[in-house]
Formats: C-alpha cells, sequence, structure tokens
C-alpha cells in the first residue's frame, strides 16, 4: 500500500511506463518501462489492422504497489472500414458514479486517437464485470431511472489545435450542445 496523495503505478503509468520500478509518483520515468499508448499510436499509423493494439493497466507484479487494483483494467483498438474503435475491459463497476466517469473517459480516448491516426470514430464497447449499485446509491438510480434518455439529444465533442495526443491537452477539447436533467448527487461509497 502506497501513502496519500500517492496512488502508485496505476492506469496512466502502466499506459506509458509498463513495469517500469516505481519509485514515487514526483520521479521521472522518461524513457523507462514499455509505453503502451506510443505503441497503439504507432501501429495505427504503420499497421492498422494489427490485432494486437491492447493496453493493459493490469500489471500483477505491482499490484502490491497500488493504493486499489485497476478496476478498468485493459482497453483494445480496432480498425474496421476506416472507423476507430475501442473497446475496454473493467473487472468492477460502480455503476452510479464511475461508470459515466469511465465511458467518459474511454470516448475521448477514442475521440483523440482517432484524431492522431486520421481514422473516423468508431464504437466504443465495455465489458463490465462485478457491476453494482451501492445502497446509498439506490435512491439516485431509481431518479435517473425515471428520466428519459430522449429528452435531449446526445452532445457533440470537438478538439481544436490538435497535433498530437502525447502534447494534447484539455483545454484544447470542448463539449458542445450539451444539455441535461439537473444533477443527482451521489456520495461516495467506502
Amino acid at each position: 500500500m502506497v501513502d496519500e496523495p500517492d496512488l502508485g503505478p496505476v492506469y496512466g503509468f502502466q499506459w506509458r511506463h509498463f513495469n517500469a520500478e516505481y519509485s514515487g509518483h514526483k520521479s521521472d520515468y522518461a524513457r523507462r518501462g514499455v509505453d503502451q499508448l506510443a505503441e497503439v499510436v504507432k501501429k495505427l499509423k504503420t499497421d492498422p489492422n494489427d490485432r494486437r493494439m491492447i493496453v493493459s493497466a493490469w500489471n500483477p507484479q505491482q499490484l502490491g504497489m497500488m493504493a486499489l487494483p485497476p478496476c478498468h483494467y485493459a482497453f483494445q483498438v480496432t480498425v474496421i472500414e476506416r472507423k476507430l474503435n475501442l473497446l475496454w475491459n473493467q473487472r468492477s463497476v460502480d455503476t452510479m458514479l464511475g461508470l459515466p466517469f469511465n465511458i467518459a473517459s474511454y470516448a475521448l480516448l477514442l475521440h483523440l486517437l482517432a484524431k492522431e491516426s486520421g481514422f473516423d470514430e468508431g464504437k466504443l464497447v465495455g465489458f463490465l464485470g462485478d457491476v453494482h449499485i451501492y445502497e446509498n446509491h439506490i435512491d439516485g438510480a431509481k431518479e435517473q431511472l425515471s428520466r428519459d434518455p430522449r429528452k435531449y439529444k446526445l452532445p457533440t465533442i470537438r478538439t481544436d489545435g490538435f497535433n498530437s495526443i502525447f502534447d494534447w491537452d484539455s483545454s484544447m477539447t470542448k463539449i458542445e450542445d450539451c444539455q441535461s436533467y439537473p444533477a443527482i448527487k451521489f456520495d461516495i461509497a467506502v
């Protein structure tokens, strides 16, 4: 277990520095470990039909160093008929808080990878295990289910000034035409 605010070698660390020796969140890991994201980008540009464009955050050698083992532990990219698709795997799913964030995050990643590689945006697919709703989320879940999702059209995403996913900054991306019901408050279940 690691000390706060250091979560250990989770998610982004494994994506960009898989299996590098971990010495804290403030260390410089440049050119250490396997940069799985860079490998996917390279394959998209040189061999987009490759069926091995997979990024894993699940590193059994370093699980004990992580504050929490990855919930969304891997994703795969495929290109079919000039459309880039992203499929992610998740071992544990907090339906009301985590899942919406995971959907939005992987949709953004799909968008950025498509911009990087020049492919059209395809499908986002989640493979979800141990899907659950915490007891303190039940009333909010009922409220969510009472709402008609057709009331509002889906927003669009736009990214300007994009050169590379590796130089991307969140200020480059905007959500447009976003309309929604009022927020439902969910407390974190620990």
